[in-house]
């Protein structure tokens, strides 16, 4: 055979091999490479390489590396191509076994296995191998910095974030759309909204992925009004958007509890012709659900052509938020018959449904499926979960026990879950214990101080409230300002404290003074402040006569029709007299009130509260 008919055949060879990489067929690529053997036909470096590269692109990476393993001769592009198939199956350690062999390496090598470690959970060692190419004086590319900053919103750091954004603006790369769009999610992902925004802002040019990160950072960090403001401005710049937008932004809608923007959006994706599909689904069931309407948000979940752990956890997780624990047992159970295989979010959700419900028993089963059944090793969440129902239920002794026999250290969520407990139950003793360790791990959380105060002005100790209001004055520490959202006519309104300068504040204040008379016609006594009434106090009972929930409630009765439900999200646990306030609001009007805080929801309506005064 001439050098002619090797070349055409080696040619025919690529060709086909290349159909089977686009095809993804594994099947037939293995028919080429059998053919190639019978016929004693001898592939060249660039032929070994496509077949390298067709394996590991088939998931087949094992006949790959035997491949690499018999080429007596290889070049720079076998080594990447094999790389890249360690990398593309998730075997990072075998990926850098073959990296740190290689005689010589080119940026596509450091590039590969920067991207490996940043996608498979080793982002540190992405930075430090980073390092280590600039040493050998190699010129980064954009995939170099999109895979680095990727490692640092993993981590996230946002220091060393920083540090690759200048190293980018230093090769000219800051204005690619690429590049900026992952600067976007970075700083949005490292809690830093204004700089992410920052660079959206001088942006020459944005496709849909910079507008969806942009989008989504504000939705993460809790910015839901200015997410909505800026799908506005998406298509008033005609940019279509995608599923990834809708799902950002029913993410918003559901950090403000703004439901009628959900609906909206929802109504956008049906008008645009956009399929339902898994991800908008399980936003949308994650959307109602998060403003307490649990009823549609199943309704939508029984409307999904697909489902996946994502769909069933959200719908799980939305039943154990509202209180109704025992629906998503069911769930989950039914989760486990359609083969749908759960993850540690799913067992978040299925644990706080055992808590809410004060199952007991059953929380200890799903904990100890989890770890038997679906080999999930439990996390702070999950320990937090247990703590949570042992201490719910009454079970303070077994709670504290379980702190101390973890093979974790507990952190700040667990020894807040046996403080709320100590509350409940009224256990000074360990209270103290867990409030001191809540001292130590989050100094600056007024919280802590505040319910140990008040359970120490319960037992008429007021020598140690002084005492731990000194320590919170001491350290600097300042209570978090209570803020409430409501959504009205399409409208957020955002509400606070004694909010005087409001432009209804007369209309609420009259109406809250309405209400608190009615309701004390019914046995409405108001909870005091934890320091004996003296001047220098008299601040502080206004405000939390005037707090944030019931200025938005009180706004919401004045304008919507006296059928619609009232939807309050607070960004602090509501306070005992505001609970108690809220129940009897909801019996005098007539309304049914959901109240979202950072513990559950509260669904009240006639005078009683889903979480049966326990929260």
């Amino acid at each position: 055979m001439n050098h002619a008919d090797q070349r055409s055949i080696a040619s025919t060879y690529a060709w086909l091999l290349q159909e089977c990489i686009n095809a993804r067929s594994l099947t037939k690529g293995k028919i080429i490479h059998t053919h190639m053997i019978k016929t004693g036909f001898k592939p060249a470096i660039f032929l070994g390489n496509r077949l390298i590269d067709m394996y590991s692109k088939c998931m087949n990476v094992m006949d790959a590396q035997q491949l690499f393993d018999k080429m007596s001769e290889r070049d720079v592009f076998t080594w990447n191509n094999l790389i890249a198939g360690y990398v593309r199956n998730g075997s990072i350690e075998d990926a850098h076994q073959v990296f740190d062999k290689m005689p010589e390496r080119d940026t596509v090598s450091w590039n590969s296995i920067i991207a490996g470690c940043s996608q498979l959970g080793n982002e540190e060692e992405a930075l430090k191998l980073f390092r280590q190419m600039q040493r050998e004086r190699l010129k980064p590319t954009q995939f170099t910095f999109a895979s680095l900053l990727r490692a640092c919103a993993s981590l996230p750091f946002l220091q060393q974030g920083k540090q690759i954004h200048a190293s980018a603006i230093k090769f000219g790369f800051e204005i690619d759309v690429f590049m900026a769009s992952a600067l976007v999610d970075m700083y949005s992902k490292c809690r830093s909204v204004v700089d992410a925004r920052h660079v959206f802002d001088k942006m020459p040019e944005r496709n849909v992925v910079s507008w969806n990160a942009m989008i989504s950072g504000y939705s993460q960090n809790g910015h839901g009004e200015e997410a909505m403001k800026l799908f506005q401005q998406m298509q008033f710049a005609n940019l279509k958007p995608d599923h990834s937008t809708f799902a950002c932004m029913l993410s918003a809608c559901a950090c403000l509890t703004a439901l009628g923007h959900g609906k909206q959006v929802q109504g956008y994706v049906i008008k645009v012709g956009f399929e339902v599909n898994v991800f908008v689904g399980s936003s949308l069931v994650d959307i109602y659900a998060k403003c307490g309407s649990i009823e549609e948000a199943r309704q939508v979940f029984d409307k999904m052509p697909e489902r996946n752990t994502v769909s069933w956890s959200s719908m799980i997780v939305g039943y154990a938020q509202n209180g109704l624990g025992r629906d998503a047992l069911q769930l989950f159970e039914q989760m486990r018959l359609a083969l749908v295989e759960p993850d540690r979010v799913t067992f978040v959700g299925v644990l706080t449904a055992c808590s809410h419900a004060g199952l007991v028993d059953e929380g200890w089963h799903y904990f100890h499926c989890m770890v038997r059944d679906h080999e999930i090793v439990p996390d702070v969440d999950h320990y937090a979960c247990m703590i949570d129902l042992l201490g719910r239920a009454g079970h303070l002794d077994e709670a504290e026990d379980f702190i101390d026999n973890m093979p974790v250290e507990a952190d700040a969520a667990m020894w807040g879950a046996l403080l709320g407990a100590c509350r409940i139950h009224g256990n000074l003793k360990l209270a103290e214990r867990a409030a001191y360790f809540l001292f130590e791990l989050e100094p600056q959380n007024a919280g802590p101080y505040l319910l140990l105060a008040h359970m120490y002005a319960e037992n008429g100790c007021w020598d140690d409230v002084a005492r731990v209001r000194k320590l919170m004055k001491e350290r600097g520490v300042k209570k978090e300002p209570g803020c409430s959202w409501t959504e009205v006519n399409n409208e957020v309104h955002t509400f606070v404290a004694d909010d005087i300068a409001h432009q209804h504040a007369g209309e609420i204040y009259l109406m809250l003074q309405r209400l608190v008379e009615q309701i004390e016609m019914v046995g409405y006594v108001p909870h005091r402040s934890i320091l004996p009434r003296d001047a220098n106090n008299e601040n502080e009972e206004r405000a939390h006569f005037y707090h944030s929930e019931k200025m938005a409630i009180a706004f919401a009765l004045i304008n919507t029709p006296p059928e619609t439900i009232i939807r309050i999200v607070k960004n602090l646990r509501v306070c005992g007299d505001c609970h108690t306030f809220t129940k009897l609001v909801s019996k005098i009007v007539g309304r049914q009130i959901i109240l979202r805080d950072t513990t559950r929801f509260h669904h009240f309506k006639d005078g009683l509260c889903s979480c049966g005064d326990y929260w």
